[in-house]
């Protein structure tokens, strides 16, 4: 009973690398970063692309992950209470602040993003659930890290998405400390250069942090001339503040 299926473990590592990155992926990229022959991925890919999880593009021939697989995870998201309960107070966050709101919860060493309220005007945006953001260099990750009860310890390489991203570990802990403090995070153009985002912790009924919420933007609205808006930080830790009290009852 203890034995596993490889060619499923296979399957599961090209979902889990496919959901990485906003990137499509081709068979040579997939079985550098896999270590796997191309001929086997062919046979996993194209069982996958059968049932829907996976789909190739016809003009690149590259892939990326599949609408079915996108339903699945949909639907354990709607009956995910962590999500159910901070709907309400998401909605409320971006209509408050005029921009979009995230809600995130921890999941295999990333921030799986659970519900995703575009900014409240008539831009170009695309909905971000059930994407990954990397711990170290987004604002609800920084939270989780430093809200983590089990305490795990920063695992370098911390990879770089901008000039401006924490990669020295010792750097980082010390900004969770000041998290800690202060009971919020920000992250200044350290995914995304000109972007700027604000995290509270949400925690359970036992305390813990189970969950952040939090607001994206772009600089020079949320820290025109390098300094946060404290307005914004209010906002969102209201709404973490609320939906923990939701979460406790």
């Amino acid at each position: 009973m203890g034995d596993t299926i490889q060619s499923v473990e296979r399957a599961a590592a090209i979902l889990r690398l496919l959901a990485s990155g906003p990137r499509q992926l081709g068979v040579a990229e997939l079985a550098r970063a896999l270590g796997l022959p191309k001929g086997t991925l062919h046979g996993i890919l194209r069982t996958l692309v059968h049932v829907g999880f996976v789909e190739q593009d016809d003009t690149t021939g590259k892939y990326r992950l599949g609408a079915t697989l996108l339903h699945l995870g949909s639907s354990y998201l709607d009956v995910n209470e962590l999500r159910t309960r901070s709907i309400n107070w998401a909605d409320a966050l971006a209509g408050r602040s005029r921009e979009s709101a995230w809600i995130g919860t921890p999941h295999e060493g990333h921030v799986l993003v659970i519900h995703h309220v575009f900014r409240p005007d008539d831009s170009m945006q695309t909905l971000q659930v059930g994407t990954y953001l990397p711990l170290h260099a987004s604002a609800l990750g920084k939270v989780l890290l430093a809200y983590d009860p089990y305490g795990e310890s920063i695992i370098p390489p911390l990879q770089a998405h901008t000039k401006r991203t924490l990669t020295d570990p010792a750097r980082l802990e010390a900004e969770l400390a000041q998290v800690r403090a202060r009971g919020w995070a920000a992250e200044m153009e350290e995914l995304t250069e000109g972007e700027v985002a604000i995290a509270a912790p949400i925690r359970d009924a036992r305390g813990l942090a189970v969950g952040a919420i939090g607001i994206r933007g772009a600089v020079e609205r949320l820290a025109p001339g390098g300094d946060l808006h404290m307005e914004f930080v209010s906002y969102v830790r209201d709404a973490a503040r609320a939906i923990t009290r939701d979460l406790a009852r």
